[in-house]
Formats: structure tokens, sequence, C-alpha cells
């Protein structure tokens, strides 16, 4: 991929890297017998779902907006689910929906009723929680003590009300099979005397089958075993970042360098809060190509955002060279979970949005001016 020949900052997704991971999750779909389908929470550049649709038929959405560009965009209706739908959305998200599931009961019982006076055959569920996950990080546990999301075993009645079709459970980031099968374990335990009422079972999102150390075999041979179990159910996974792991990059330039109390810090024409907000909230340190993360070496800098925010910054990297301004510093694996969060805080603008397509040339989809800033404020 040749960054230079895209304006600076910006989102690049190399195409194929992309299909060489819609390859491998499409072999799992059809060696397993299951469904998988692109959550949009992840990535949602929808000039580049015509690419997605060689390989998968359908998307998950959590809001209306999700739901109409599954619709309008992606060419087919949304597996949805929102925390709570509104009355005054409820009527759109049906048109736009071949799967609802409900948070709660009480959703379900104030919203089926459209559903069913619709008679478009919208599939419902609800999601549960089985009080089981191994995310580490709180922010992002579903399942953490208290949780506002799904309900656990002990709030279903032992006879399910009419129109529940499906059961979502979402407890995975990034997570391994391995995970997943203790996972299953628990919803099984829980869950499965409701089993025989249902024509679904959504396993949701996190699990992370195109990372290089994950036991895709595995993952096979536990989606085959739960269909073995439970041969009248559509077992459907939504991952988001597998889809677009180490993808494309994201790139920017060094604006200034300036230095206190012995720390460098190299200013960037990007920001942490408004372009990669999953470094602050996980945290983590993302790779820089060219650099290695380090506070040893001769050339150690911390890399600052160019918005106000004083913890705009991370560090440390240990490059092999001292860093200038205007010199490219390019941030890898910043497709997943990016575009889909950045913000104008500050008026700080949008980085460009590109593809470096597989016979290697530069397509730049979306290059941000002030009036996007100002059409967002008004």
């Amino acid at each position: 991929m040749d960054f230079t020949q895209f304006p600076s900052p910006c989102y690049i997704m190399d195409e194929a890297l992309l299909r060489k991971n819609l390859e491998l999750i499409n072999s799992v779909r059809k060696r397993a017998g299951v469904e998988i389908i692109l959550a949009f929470k992840s990535f949602a550049m929808w000039r580049s779902f015509p690419i997605f649709r060689e390989y998968i038929d359908h998307s998950t959405a959590s809001s209306l907006y999700e739901a109409r560009l599954a619709l309008e965009e992606f060419g087919s209706k949304a597996h949805t689910y929102s925390p709570a739908y509104t009355e005054e959305e409820f009527p759109e998200i049906m048109k736009c929906s071949s799967h609802i599931t409900f948070n709660s009961l009480s959703q379900f019982n104030r919203f089926y009723p459209f559903v069913k006076a619709d008679g478009k055959g919208i599939s419902c569920g609800v999601r549960i929680n089985p009080e089981f996950s191994e995310v580490a990080t709180e922010l992002y546990n579903p399942c953490a003590p208290g949780t506002r999301f799904g309900l656990t075993a002990d709030l279903l009645p032992d006879e399910l009300p009419d129109g529940i079709e499906g059961f979502h459970c979402h407890c995975h980031c990034e997570s391994s099979s391995y995970e997943l099968e203790r996972t299953l374990y628990h919803i099984e335990n829980k869950f499965s005397k409701w089993f025989g009422r249902l024509k679904w079972l959504n396993l949701g999102g996190g699990h992370l089958m195109t990372r290089k150390d994950y036991d895709v075999e595995h993952l096979i041979d536990l989606l085959k075993g739960l269909k073995q179990r439970y041969p009248h159910l559509d077992i459907i996974l939504e991952p988001g970042s597998a889809f677009t792991w180490q993808t494309g990059v994201l790139t920017s330039q060094v604006v200034d360098i300036v230095e206190s109390r012995g720390i460098k810090t190299a200013i960037l024409n990007v920001s942490f809060t408004c372009h990669m907000p999953d470094c602050l909230e996980m945290p983590y340190q993302p790779e820089v190509r060219g650099a290695r993360i380090s506070e040893e070496g001769p050339y150690i800098y911390r890399l600052g955002g160019n918005s106000c925010l004083s913890g705009d910054y991370m560090g440390y990297w240990n490059f092999d060279h001292e860093l200038k301004p205007g010199e490219w510093v390019v941030f890898e694996d910043m497709i997943h979970y990016t575009m889909v969060k950045t913000n104008m805080f500050n008026g700080i603008q949008h980085p460009a949005i590109g593809l470096w397509t597989k016979e290697g040339k530069p397509i730049v989809y979306k290059h941000f001016i002030y009036e996007d800033y100002r059409d967002r404020m008004s």
C-alpha cells in the first residue's frame, strides 16, 4: 500500500486484506452450517459493502440509522437489537428489519403487538444474560454485575410468551473459541430448557476468528456440536472486528515536537480522543509502523493528538531515528471501531476515508471539509 497517494490524515483499508478475512469467515459459515453477519457498530463504511455482499448476506443493527443503512446500502434487512426502542422510531425499524431482539420483557410486551399487526413475518427474540463473561475491561463487559443488558434465566417465565422465536446473547470482546466454549456451557445450562420453543440462537459478536492465533477448527467443531444438539435452531454470529481485523491503517504526520521534563512528544495531525477513542477507553497502545512500544532507546517519543484535551496522548514508542515535522506516522489496524467512533470535538477535521484496491489503486471515498463540521453543529 502506498499511503502517500492519499490525503493526510486518512483511514485506508486494504481490499486484499479485507477479502482474506472475508474468505475465512465465509469458510467458517459454510463448514459450520451457521450464519455470520456484519455488525455495523464496528464497521459501517458503506461504499465497501459490495465487497462484503460477495461473501455474506446480512448485517446487524443497533439503531434506526444502522437499520436503514442495512436496508438501503447493504441491500438486505437487518438483524436489529437495541437496549430500548421508542414508539417514534419503531415503525421504521420494522420496515428495515428481518429480526428484532428486545432487551427486556417489558419492551417485548410493549412493541410485539406492532410486529404482529404488521404481519410482515419479522422474527422476534429477547436478549439473554448468562451471567458469565471473561471480558476483563468492565467498560466492554456486557455481563458485568448490574448490567442493563438482557434477561437472566430467573426473569423468564416457564412458558415463553407467544412471539418469542429466538435468544440473543452477547458476552465476548476479541475473544477466543475457548471462551465461547465456556460461555456455551453457561448458556445451555441456564437457558436450554427453552430452546425447544425457539427458531434461532444469536451468539452475538466478539468472535475474533481472523486473529492469527485463533483456533478456527475448534470454533467450527463447537458450532457443529451445537447444531447437532439443537438441529432445529439457526445459529447466528455477528462479529464486528473479525471482518476488518488488521485490514488497514490510520495515517498521520508529525506537526511539531515538544519537550517537557525530558519527555518528548510528537504532536500529530490526528487525535486519540477524536479518531482513536478505543485507545483511551480500553486503554491500549496501538502498533506504529517502523517503531516499537518501549521506553528505552535513543529516540523515545510520546505521540500526542491535536485536540486540547490534556489526556490526548499515548506513549511510549521507540523509533529508529529522530522524528521531524512533516514525516509520516502510520497507526496499524485502525479500521474497526475507529471510523464509527470518530467525532469532531474541537472542530478537529475527520481523517479522509480511502481504499487501496486489490489492483493496487487508491480510491478516496470521502474527504471531510468545514461544512461537514458546521452542518453537524447546526
